[in-house]
């Protein structure tokens, strides 16, 4: 019967899947009624179809939620391995800092086991304080599975990203955080700004609204973002100056000192292409040839280039695990190992669990993995300190009993094991052993309904069958 109403779940999302594609153009008739992003939309068919009153369904809607109220922290750049099981509603949201000025470009792989043709829900939120309600900052292509967005507010935001229903596998999620223009002097980088954002001017009596790029007369100065020439004029303090206006974003963005100007006022202009040329005019006649770039917003004036021009590393360590280890179980292979909250031995310490703990494998990045313990709390423990799940030994049940989901009398039941069953025992937890009985799932069993075990020999298989799903 369970095997039944699964099928008859996957029918519906099949149809709906179907549906969703005839929404396109010259697909069929419109929905285009349904508005929002591609998972509020996927959510409303979901109530079209009668699904949000299934288990499943519901399922779906409060992982969605769940996922933002316990995002995972992580720094930029993030580079993670990751299974979402198919039959599991499942999601997952991460929790970073943004720099204002600064490009988040977050890209979702499918790999082993990954539906290529499933649509993943990639969705941010921002927060304004630690107590504040989320807010819908941008969503990315489902079907491309990419979300970029420019952060011109500061602060914390919160990527979600969750499958369709009965669908995910395993995926790598890559996360980045890139400068958000072009350089605007040709051929030069940070290290030619040596005059900074907020620096005293005329003894103190004001500051600095930009920075100085120093570069030789004559240098091309370039348009850092695709845009429209505002104003091309020339001022007592600026000398010769071109206002840009960027394309989709309010953000203007200043060029002043200008040897001379090579643009015309009105002018579509894209990145690169050259707005004038490098000198001292304006009131920097006793200066050494530079160009003052400025940056204004709507409401706050000038802002700090920094983090709109700084294009910190991209390279995020790669996976130093078996990725084929992800989405499963685990043991700690030491005689005890640190669970920390971010993946790093700088990292503060959770707790510490003892060699032999079975732990279940969420996602890997670096050297750690993401690990979720018996009793449902998770972090980050290295993988030099796990190792594959075999059986340690074999024991016999004393009693018939329920093997439970988790380490407790009151977990779900998953199997059942008779009295005199044989089973392995493949670690422990507490008072429990996580045992599985021939062709089944892995549960917990009291230790007080086994008999002392007979220890196995060898060891040699390292692919456990617990290590499966």
């Amino acid at each position: 019967m369970r095997g039944h109403w699964a099928n008859a779940i996957s029918a519906l999302v099949v149809g709906l899947a179907g549906l969703t594609a005839a929404c396109e153009p010259g697909g069929g008739p419109s929905m285009r009624f349904i508005a929002g992003t591609p998972h509020q939309e996927y959510a409303a068919r979901l109530r079209q179809a009668g699904l949000h009153a299934t288990a499943l369904g519901r399922d779906w809607m409060a992982a969605a939620d769940r996922a933002l109220a316990e995002p995972v922290d992580v720094d930029t750049p993030h580079l993670e391995a990751r299974f979402l099981d198919p039959a599991r509603a499942t999601a997952v949201a991460y929790r970073l800092v943004l720099e204002r000025g600064q490009r988040l470009v977050a890209h979702l792989d499918s790999g082993e086991g990954g539906r290529g043709d499933a649509r993943f829900f990639l969705d941010l939120f921002f927060a304004a304080d630690t107590t504040a309600s989320l807010q819908l900052a941008a969503t990315g292509d489902s079907a491309g599975r990419t979300l970029e967005y420019v952060a011109l507010r500061p602060g914390t935001y919160v990527l979600r990203v969750q499958p369709e229903l009965l669908r995910g596998g395993r995926v790598t999620l890559s996360v980045t955080a890139r400068a958000s223009l072009g350089f605007p002097v040709a051929g030069r980088d940070m290290a030619g700004i040596r005059s900074g954002f907020g620096a005293p001017r005329d003894a103190g009596r004001r500051e600095h609204q930009g920075v100085d790029i120093f570069a030789p007369r004559g240098t091309p100065v370039v348009a850092a973002v695709a845009g429209r020439v505002s104003r091309v004029s020339t001022s007592r303090l600026g000398g010769n100056v071109v206002w840009l206006r960027e394309d989709g974003i309010d953000r203007r963005l200043y060029y002043a000192h200008l040897d001379r100007h090579a643009v015309l006022e009105g002018a579509w202009v894209r990145p690169g292409d050259t707005l004038g040329f490098v000198g001292n005019t304006g009131n920097a006649r006793t200066t050494p040839p530079h160009l003052h770039f400025g940056i204004y917003m709507r409401g706050l004036g000038p802002v700090d280039p920094h983090f709109h021009l700084y294009d910190p590393p991209q390279d995020a360590a790669r996976f130093a695990g078996d990725s084929a280890l992800v989405g499963r179980w685990a043991r700690i292979g030491t005689a005890e190992a640190a669970i920390r909250a971010r993946p790093g031995t700088t990292s503060a310490v959770l707790t510490v669990v003892p060699g032999l703990t079975p732990v279940e494998l969420l996602a890997g990045s670096g050297g750690w993995y993401r690990a979720r313990l018996p009793d449902g709390r998770e972090g980050y423990v290295a993988v030099r300190a796990t190792e594959t799940l075999t059986p340690l030994e074999m024991a016999t049940v004393v009693g018939g009993s329920l093997l439970r989901a988790a380490p407790r009398d009151a977990g779900a039941a998953v199997d059942s094991v008779g009295q005199g069953d044989t089973v392995p025992v493949f670690g422990r937890f507490g008072a429990y052993a996580l045992v599985q009985r021939a062709a089944g799932p892995p549960g917990w069993l009291g230790e007080s309904r086994l008999e002392a075990p007979a220890v196995v020999g060898g060891g040699e298989d390292r692919g456990g069958a617990a290590g499966g799903r």
